[in-house]
């Protein structure tokens, strides 16, 4: 017999009903590959006994972006779970096929995050994207997609949302990351698709593609376990610390390499900039002709290429316009220290 509300319902994902109390994973059938081996997505919910609001954790939407992987097998492996209020989703894997080949992309080429709502009748990506519609944002009331950079790019932990919706604000800082970028919606975007469905999403950005970053893995565990708390679904800690405060951005741009070559970079991710600053040379091997990469604004650096050999074009720093660059590097440099003291965390991971 399970104890908890009596009145509250089974939660029903892929017609298996989860009682209150319960915990399941859940394999919802996408497809058979070409030797008919079938594909899957797997989902954990975890049915508190109290109610509350249903929220998705999702992550490897880009299947070479594995950061949100681990963050979500943290989360899972934490005691902390046991004793939620309302639903808890946690999808760490979305892209299967683009997770087992190392790859953003599925095997029709396409960009997953570029083909939301999706279409049960459509391509392999519309087919899922639509798959993970009516499995799993129709049922949320909130959602937590995980991202990294790109293959050779790293990203300073940080949000993606619309911020002048007040209840999304109030996500993203609730979630504590150093920065908060406002970011407009992209046509066939996850973020968009749910937004439309009533869902109010946040879009986590941290680390390197194929790549784990300690420090984007511990923001991002600590950031769910503050999203879950700002929604009641988990009790307050007995003692917490005071949370920093995430630095806000109404927009970004990035500065490209002004033409091949190799380039030397003389600031990386969370370093504050000024206007008129040398951010980089590019120059020929043999150092003959070099050209400086200059910054167009004040800001900081939240995102950067780690690959020195570049051609003219090429996405070399991404900053974030901020008023005060100075206090909002000092700021960022304390959310690094506090991530690395935080008394959630020890040798072993989450505690």
């Amino acid at each position: 017999m399970v104890k908890g509300n009596p009145t509250r319902a089974p939660f029903t994902i892929c017609d298996v009903e989860i009682a209150p109390g319960e915990r399941r994973k859940v394999d919802v059938p996408i497809s058979l590959l070409a030797n008919h081996t079938g594909m899957s997505m797997t989902v954990e919910v975890i049915h508190g006994r109290n109610d509350g609001p249903v929220l998705f954790v999702s992550g490897a939407v880009h299947g070479d972006e594995i950061i949100g992987v681990e963050i979500i097998r943290r989360l899972a492996q934490s005691g902390s779970l046991k004793k939620i209020s309302g639903t808890l989703l946690l999808i760490p894997i979305v892209n299967a096929y683009g997770f087992i080949a190392n790859s953003r992309y599925l095997p029709d080429r396409r960009d997953l995050n570029r083909s939301f709502p999706g279409s049960a009748d459509g391509s392999l990506a519309s087919r899922l994207a639509d798959k993970f519609m009516t499995e799993i944002v129709q049922r949320s009331d909130y959602g937590l997609d995980l991202h990294s950079g790109a293959v050779h790019r790293t990203n300073l932990p940080q949000i993606r949302a619309q911020i002048a919706d007040k209840k999304v604000k109030d996500l993203a800082s609730a979630f504590g990351a150093p920065v908060v970028l406002n970011a407009n919606f992209r046509d066939g975007s996850l973020r968009e698709a749910a937004q439309q469905e009533g869902c109010a999403m946040l879009l986590y950005e941290a680390g390197e593609a194929l790549r784990f970053d300690e420090r984007a893995v511990r923001t991002g565990v600590k950031g769910v376990f503050q999203v879950m708390r700002h929604l009641a679904m988990l009790g307050p800690l007995k003692k917490e610390k005071p949370a920093s405060k995430s630095v806000f951005s109404q927009s970004s741009s990035w500065l490209r390499a002004p033409v091949g070559g190799l380039v030397r970079c003389f600031k990386s991710v969370g370093d504050q900039v000024r206007e008129g600053e040398k951010l980089a040379i590019v120059s020929d091997p043999f150092g003959e002709n070099e050209q400086k990469v200059i910054a167009k604004n004040d800001g900081i650096v939240i995102g950067r290429l780690n690959l020195p050999v570049v051609n003219r074009g090429d996405a070399l720093f991404h900053v974030a316009k901020v008023f005060d660059p100075d206090a909002a590097g000092a700021r960022i440099e304390k959310f690094g220290l506090d991530i690395a003291d935080d008394p959630l965390f020890d040798d072993a991971g989450v505690i």
